[in-house]
């Protein structure tokens, strides 16, 4: 059975990271460690392959990153838990929707542990609360990427964060699209490293992979990698 070594690679400039996952996915073969990487971006917004112009609004001083990922425009930012899956879908014997489906139920779990109800929807893909005033709204947004048999990017979850760059872009394409964050139905702020851990083992469930201690990033082979990235583009 498959076993995902999970990493916390803590607050990191989202390309860096970018150029991270990708590489390791171009470069894996048939015995590399399946991942879990959870991180927390600077801010930026990101633009997919199907991405819009017209639906960045207004980005002023936060930089566009167009990437290689499904779906259109999304802001990453401080207080946000993104969760990257770098799974070799064959061997774990999962396809493209059953990821999607099992990063949405991870979420609901999730959720559902801090008494927040939400679901995800079959017109679009992410995570809408489902109860309250704020019914409708979205908490989760999912961008993934297949290559080689093997996903990388995921899932990004609004904790504790500043939401007005949202209003900057069409969120995932919507005009008017209203998102939300734990922090605002919770009568505390939740704390990072809890969700992840929560999200990680709801994930690893969704998944059918076996529970794994969460593993330290190596940061010199982090540091070796985009070097390598740098002088290659250079």
């Amino acid at each position: 059975m498959s076993v995902a070594v999970v990493r916390n690679l803590g607050r990191r400039d989202y390309e860096s990271v970018w150029h991270a996952m990708a590489h390791y996915t171009d470069t894996r073969d048939g015995d590399s460690t399946d991942e879990i990487w959870c991180v927390e971006h600077e801010p930026v917004f990101t633009q997919g392959q199907a991405g819009k112009a017209e639906h960045l609004l207004d980005t002023g001083d936060i930089p566009v990153v167009q990437v290689d990922r499904g779906g259109q425009v999304t802001y990453h930012g401080p207080g946000q838990l993104v969760v990257y899956p770098l799974l070799d879908l064959r061997r774990c014997k999962v396809g493209v929707r059953d990821l999607v489906t099992a990063l949405e139920t991870a979420t609901v779990e999730m959720l559902k542990k801090y008494d927040i109800a939400a679901a995800p929807r079959p017109d679009a893909p992410g995570v809408y609360l489902t109860g309250g005033p704020r019914a409708g709204h979205k908490i989760a947004s999912i961008g993934l990427r297949v290559r080689r048999g093997c996903s990388f990017h995921g899932i990004a979850i609004n904790l504790d964060m500043d939401l007005a760059p949202f209003l900057r872009i069409n969120p995932c394409g919507y005009a008017g699209m209203q998102m939300v964050q734990m922090a605002e139905l919770l009568e505390s702020p939740p704390e990072w490293l809890p969700v992840a851990e929560i999200y990680v083992r709801a994930l690893q469930r969704a998944l059918a992979l076996p529970e794994s201690n969460w593993q330290p990033l190596d940061e010199n082979l982090f540091s070796r990698l985009a070097q390598r990235i740098e002088t290659s583009n250079g």
